[in-house]
């Protein structure tokens, strides 16, 4: 396989990233273009593209990079690193999951440019006020240190919110949830090349916390409106 024209993008955060849509629900996204790391290098996209438990299923990410070939034609491929249930705190500098997500990027930077990253986290720092209040401070540390060890300072950074029915979640486990998505808005407003893309009018699984498999189809769509627009520099 010729891998001379990737594009890459990194797939950060928890479970609505890695992705826990039914599988069989939507139509399968296939597409001779559409790779995605493993340790062995680079293969054709099939979802769960995000196995990080037995239970990955649809994602975001699937939707995001067809359209990124519909747009742009060439080879795009995906560098999975989201894993459920973790908080910031987890992915501190020099932690397992940020040096898992470093040594993947460097994997992936071998023969592929990244050209973005692809952000969902939230849900787990929505427990509690003093970790949504720390949200801002705490990813700018994990953001601005990975983005710096890896070289890619300026490649766009499109953050997700978390959705509206979070705080239906396991009776107001996630009640915090609005100020993690006010700390990402402003996230979005204050660091160059970011933007966000809406969880508006999506809707959840059973479980009242992860996106459905038409909403992660519909999410990663606007994640690539979201792209587009930080790439042309146009506002959203």
């Amino acid at each position: 396989m010729s891998t001379a024209a990737i594009q890459s993008f990194l797939m950060l955060g928890q479970s609505n990233m890695a992705g826990r849509g039914d599988l069989g629900v939507v139509p399968d996204i296939v597409h001779p273009d559409i790779l995605m790391l493993r340790d062995h290098g680079w293969v054709p996209m099939r979802e769960p593209i995000n196995p990080d438990r037995p239970f990955a299923g649809v994602g975001l990410a699937a939707s995001f990079a067809e359209e990124f070939v519909k747009a742009d034609g060439g080879r795009v491929g995906l560098i999975p690193c989201a894993d459920g249930g973790t908080c910031l705190d987890q992915w501190a500098v020099g932690g397992a999951l940020y040096s898992q997500a470093l040594r993947r990027a460097r994997q992936a930077q071998q023969d592929s440019h990244i050209v973005g990253i692809l952000w969902h986290q939230g849900e787990n720092d929505s427990h509690s006020q003093a970790d949504a209040d720390a949200y801002e401070e705490k990813f700018t540390c994990i953001m601005d240190s990975l983005t710096h060890e890896l070289g890619i300072t300026e490649v766009p950074l499109v953050l997700g919110e978390i959705g509206e029915f979070a705080g239906q979640y396991q009776n107001g486990r996630c009640r915090f949830f609005p100020l993690v998505n006010a700390a990402l808005h402003r996230l979005a407003q204050s660091r160059p090349h970011c933007a966000i893309a809406s969880a508006v009018g999506l809707t959840p699984r059973e479980d009242l916390i992860h996106f459905d498999s038409p909403s992660c189809r519909t999410f990663g769509r606007r994640y690539f409106a979201a792209y587009q627009c930080l790439r042309t520099a146009t506002p959203c």
